[in-house]
């Protein structure tokens, strides 16, 4: 089409779905969110839109050589390939996102992955590009969630549930005293924020194993919004939230209630800053509170209270408490929500 119209010494004019916060909606039934129906073009011939139209075709042009090559590159190697024509790596990795969503199709479709970041280690195994990984003989560390999703072939598991855990502290205390061996799950991290290939990563082995998985964040709004990001997808990939979202996540901990059922002691709570505060306001009026009554009444607490905590707050009692009597008395009492 774009050579059909240069030929006709027309310019060119691209049609790209528009990723705009207007058009990114939360839908209710898919408990996700997702890009609505508007869009938008990008004319060569247009003075305003020249250089975005023309950083497109150079990315649709980079794109097509790795595919052709059957190789993956990260988006920052995409960048280093035209520095003068993208300038800045924002304007490759945004223009990457009009591609996807033009194409109709996941970036690591496009085969662009993201930096490993996130970690997982216990019972599960798989063959990653034809090599056989065992999580639970990983060393303490466990395994780096691999970037190629697509290469990730014939999962086993006999874990009963994932444990979902935010902050990489306590993950590592997991490891490192094999929480998995005396109750039997697989544990993740993303290190804070989740990146794509976590979020991938769990959305894939949770539909495909089908077990439950319980979330372990820290007691203030971010740890929510964590959550929210795994559960319902970001603004930023709602083009792709289809392959990144893992719904029905349980809350476990840390909760607001915990604070008092547990005797946390007053020097590891901290005060809820002014923005803490609005942040919290503001999630308790977002769908995916509202429609988990249990969650309404914990955001609650935490904000009347306007306390909060982290997960290595528990380390008060001791630094395995978390292994030795906080995790198995949660998971004893079925305590999540």
């Amino acid at each position: 089409m774009i050579a059909r119209q240069v030929l006709d010494k027309q310019g060119f004019q691209l049609e790209i779905p528009s990723r705009a916060a207007s058009n990114q909606i939360y839908v209710p039934e898919l408990d996700r969110i997702v890009l609505g129906e508007k869009r938008g073009t990008r004319s060569f011939l247009n003075v305003k839109e020249s250089r975005k139209a023309a950083i497109t075709t150079r990315v649709l042009q980079l794109l097509h050589a790795v595919l052709l090559k059957r190789i993956h590159i990260t988006k920052r190697d995409l960048f280093y390939t035209d520095v003068k024509l993208f300038v800045d790596q924002s304007e490759s990795d945004g223009v990457l996102d009009d591609v996807a969503t033009m194409i109709g199709c996941t970036r690591s479709n496009l085969h662009v992955v993201a930096s490993d970041k996130g970690l997982v280690v216990g019972r599960i195994s798989f063959f990653e590009d034809g090599d056989f990984i065992d999580c639970t003989k990983m060393g303490v560390g466990g395994k780096a969630i691999p970037p190629y999703i697509d290469k990730i072939e014939n999962i086993q598991s006999d874990a009963e549930f994932i444990l979902l855990v935010e902050k990489e502290a306590a993950y590592m205390r997991m490891a490192e005293d094999r929480f998995y061996n005396r109750y039997p799950c697989i544990v993740i991290t993303a290190k804070g924020q989740p990146d794509v290939a976590t979020r991938m990563f769990l959305s894939r082995i949770t539909s495909e194993l089908q077990i439950p998985v319980l979330a372990l964040v820290d007691s203030d709004p971010y740890g929510l919004k964590i959550l929210s990001v795994y559960m319902s997808g970001s603004k930023n990939m709602s083009y792709d939230s289809a392959s990144l979202t893992t719904p029905n996540i349980k809350w476990l901990g840390l909760r607001p209630s915990d604070l008092n059922k547990y005797d946390l002691p007053d020097q590891c709570r901290l005060s809820m800053t002014e923005n803490d505060i609005k942040t919290g306001k503001e999630l308790l009026q977002e769908a995916f509170i509202m429609k988990n009554p249990q969650w309404m009444k914990e955001l609650q607490i935490m904000v009347k209270t306007k306390q909060k905590a982290e997960i290595q707050a528990l380390s008060s009692f001791g630094f395995q408490y978390i292994t030795e009597s906080y995790l198995p008395r949660k998971l004893r009492e079925g305590d999540w929500i």
